[in-house]
């Protein structure tokens, strides 16, 4: 019997290894994954619009911005004759298809026999800048867009070719670089969606390398600590190491990149898997302890946890796979990667453990009569909670009424860099671009004819897109960059001598037709190309706003399309605000209602695993109450110290209930096999609590040091990940050791029918 065992034992972990090795060899193929677009609504009609829109025009997003700022003024000689060099260095690199600075930019003029000319706004070979500067501010569609308002700088617009990959954009960043060197400016400031692209793909690796080399280092600390011996430590690792190589193997294996909530799926991987070993090897030694033989020891072991484990290990996946709810492939890669890890932890665990301890030696820590250094401190917690049973639950009401009430006050909102650190340059460039130029959020509009027999350039047509432009630049407070209304204005305007009082579309057709002329002859790719298609009945407004977030943004959205219907403006034309940062908003409004549902979607699911389990609806509610309570408190604080909710946060809700849940059934899975065994309810209660109590604390203790790692991270989302996920941790162990043990002694019903109540310690004929 002991050869076939030992020969069984050998061929699953020769399995094990090849698997682990195979999937270890995959690792290299990793790839990170940086593609903001995958966070557009997933089959949604606004990205369907959105991709046909740019199909007739180009990527609103591939750009970069260079503010380069001059303390004492722009407008001086030496100071402007280096910007031009510089910015014709720039027009030189690989991948930029044309650069505008207000250095190269020329003002179109028209002589009165029609003809058209150009001349520079700035003169660079004379000392004339006093007077470029006030024609250049009376100007306004300069004015935030190639000079800021204060003149102390000036911002050079490099566009770069369509969808760059990771490479040839990192390329470009550094040639920018390579070329600011030179020059001995005072400030040189970026920014861009390929400039945040670097910026994020460079921190995911560092911060996943982080992550590993600290998973791996408190692990090697909790195992010390916990086993307090080199068996503790090197078996336990075989698991935890391997569960990591598992998934990551596995997802390089499908060539599926690692994405930026992704990052931290090696540390998930490491504190559920070690929250499996450490239940299964706590269990293990304790019926060492009670002087159970080995085999015995390892059969009652994987019997009593492994039901407890697989069933936290299901919970805990589905707390992930509801995420799937959400329409945004980036979070449903995360919830069903991470969700397969778990189920993987949980299968190494299972299949590896158990050889393992039938293979080595019984550790000194499991020795007979061993010294237990939990059970006094177990004790005397288990005393606490029984002696203040009437005032626990009181607590417990009172601070779920106040986080309750904190929950109310969260607000839906979200930023396009809100996942970066303040402390970051790059996050202060995009702040400065938001302060100084009107903002990198790109802000686009289409509009077409209703009718699309007709052309865009009648009158009445563009005098109706006019207003609309005139709303967003007056109150909406979109920069407008690119538009049809601008170019024609421009031109009008040229032909009254440069006075601004013809900024705006003429009152003629003749006007409009010889500007219609020169629009299609003179620069025809610049204007007719990227404003206009082929039919001539659509165009679109392009721009820039501050990063002010979701909610302003929806709320000025709503504004738009209140003036356009009261105006009329949509009898006759199709306005739609679309663009990638409305897409992002759009997820917002999605997100909300799918998170919900995910939600509701675990908790049904789990319930319904509580009620076949124990067969019983009041123990189903005993199980859920301990671990709702952390998802109100996590929403109160959230509402109270003003954390948005947004993607990186919302999340959180899913996963921590998934994650809370496992200590509530490993308690109650234990509780049930102390009521099989013929104890009373008390005494069932107890033993769960003196056992299964310092794995539950152990187990919490490694899960909040293994999220707390997330707080050193730079991407805000992932800290409040981290940090509301140990807060969840943190009241589940208190809901679990102070309020699941009441719920059972006042609500569940003892099957052994023996009333022991006036043995509670601190009970008399008067309680």
């Amino acid at each position: 019997m002991e050869k076939k065992l030992k020969r069984i034992s050998y061929f699953v972990l020769t399995v094990v290894i090849l698997i682990t090795g195979f999937l270890a060899f995959q690792l290299p193929k990793s790839t990170l994954n940086y593609n903001f677009e995958e966070f557009f609504p997933a089959q949604d009609e606004d990205t369907d619009f959105f991709f046909n829109h740019r199909t007739l025009f180009e990527s609103d997003n591939d750009f970069i911005l260079i503010a380069v700022e001059r303390e004492n003024g722009i407008f001086d000689q030496t100071f402007l004759n280096d910007v031009n060099s510089y910015v014709g260095e720039l027009s030189a690199l690989p991948n930029v298809q044309f650069t505008r600075d207000i250095t190269n930019e020329k003002e179109t003029f028209i002589y009165s026999g029609g003809m058209t000319g150009e001349r520079p706004y700035i003169h660079l070979d004379s000392n004339q800048f006093i007077q470029d500067s006030l024609h250049i501010y009376k100007n306004k569609e300069l004015v935030n867009t190639l000079v800021n308002a204060e003149g102390d700088g000036l911002t050079i617009f490099l566009r770069h070719e369509d969808f760059l990959s990771k490479k040839k954009g990192e390329q470009l960043v550094n040639d920018v670089k390579s070329v600011t060197q030179k020059y001995d400016f005072e400030n040189v400031r970026m920014a861009g969606r390929t400039v945040g692209q670097l910026f994020y793909v460079d921190t995911m690796v560092t911060e996943m390398t982080t992550y590993v080399s600290m998973s791996i280092l408190l692990v090697i600390v909790f195992l010390v600590i916990s086993f307090r011996s080199l068996w503790g430590l090197m078996v336990p690792q075989i698991v935890i190491v391997g569960s990591m190589i598992w998934i990551v193997g596995f997802m390089a294996f499908i060539e599926k990149p690692i994405s930026i909530l992704l990052i931290v799926l090696p540390s998930i991987m490491f504190v559920v898997a070690m929250s499996d070993v450490i239940h299964l090897i706590s269990k293990y030694l304790e019926l060492l302890r009670a002087g159970h033989p080995k085999l015995e020891a390892i059969k009652i072991a994987f019997k009593e946890i492994g039901m407890a484990t697989f069933l936290t290990s299901i919970t805990t996946s589905i707390g992930f796979f509801s995420l799937l709810f959400v329409n945004v492939i980036p979070i449903q890669d995360f919830g069903l990667y991470t969700g397969i890890g778990v189920l993987m932890a949980f299968v190494l665990t299972y299949s590896t453990l158990p050889f393992l301890f039938y293979l080595t030696k019984v550790p000194a820590v499991g020795a007979k009569n061993g010294k237990n250094f939990w059970r006094p401190i177990m004790r005397k917690v288990f005393l606490i909670t029984l002696r203040n049973r009437k005032i626990i639950p009181w607590i417990g009401i009172v601070v779920t009424l106040v986080f309750a009430y904190g929950a109310s006050k969260i607000v839906v909102n979200n930023f396009i860099m809100d996942d970066v650190s303040t402390e970051s340059t790059v996050k202060q460039d995009f702040d400065y671009f938001d302060s100084k130029f009107g903002g990198v959020r790109p802000f686009e509009l289409a509009i077409s004819l209703k009718d699309s027999t007709k052309s865009i350039w009648s009158l009445d047509r563009l005098k109706e897109i006019e207003k609309v432009e005139n709303y967003l630049t007056n109150e909406y407070g979109v920069n407008v960059n690119l538009s049809l209304i601008q170019y024609i204005s421009i031109l009008h305007r040229a032909s009254h001598a440069g006075n601004t009082d013809y900024f705006a579309i003429p009152d003629t057709k003749q006007d409009l037709n010889k500007y219609k002329r020169m629009l299609k002859i003179a620069n025809q790719g610049k204007f007719i190309r990227t404003v206009l298609d082929s039919t001539e009945h659509t165009t679109r407004i392009n721009g820039g706003v501050p990063d002010w977030g979701n909610l302003k943004a929806t709320s000025e959205n709503e504004k738009l399309n209140k003036y356009i219907t009261q105006e009329g403006l949509d009898e006759h034309l199709n306005i739609q605000i679309t663009g990638t940062a409305h897409l992002l908003d759009r997820n917002m409004s999605y997100m909300s209602s799918s998170l919900v549902e995910g939600l509701v979607f675990a908790i049904l699911v789990v319930s319904l695993l509580m009620a076949l389990l124990y067969k019983s609806l009041r123990m189903l509610i005993i199980s859920i109450i301990p671990n709702v309570i952390p998802l109100i408190v996590i929403a109160g604080v959230m509402g109270y110290f003003g954390i948005n909710l947004k993607i990186t946060t919302a999340i959180v809700f899913t996963i921590s209930f998934g994650i809370a849940i496992d200590d509530t059934i490993h308690f109650l899975s234990n509780f049930k096999l102390e009521l099989k065994k013929g104890k009373s309810k008390l005494y069932a209660i107890k033993s769960t609590f003196m056992g299964t109590g310092k794995a539950i604390v152990l187990t919490s203790a490694i899960l909040v040091g293994g999220f707390s790692m997330l707080l050193m991270s730079d991407f805000m989302g992932t800290y409040y990940m981290g940090l509301m996920i140990c807060i969840t941790l943190i009241v589940a162990v208190l809901s679990d050791l102070f309020i699941l043990p009441l719920l059972l002694l006042y609500f569940y019903p003892d099957p052994n029918k023996k009333k022991l109540v006036e043995e509670i310690p601190g009970n008399s004929s008067t309680d």
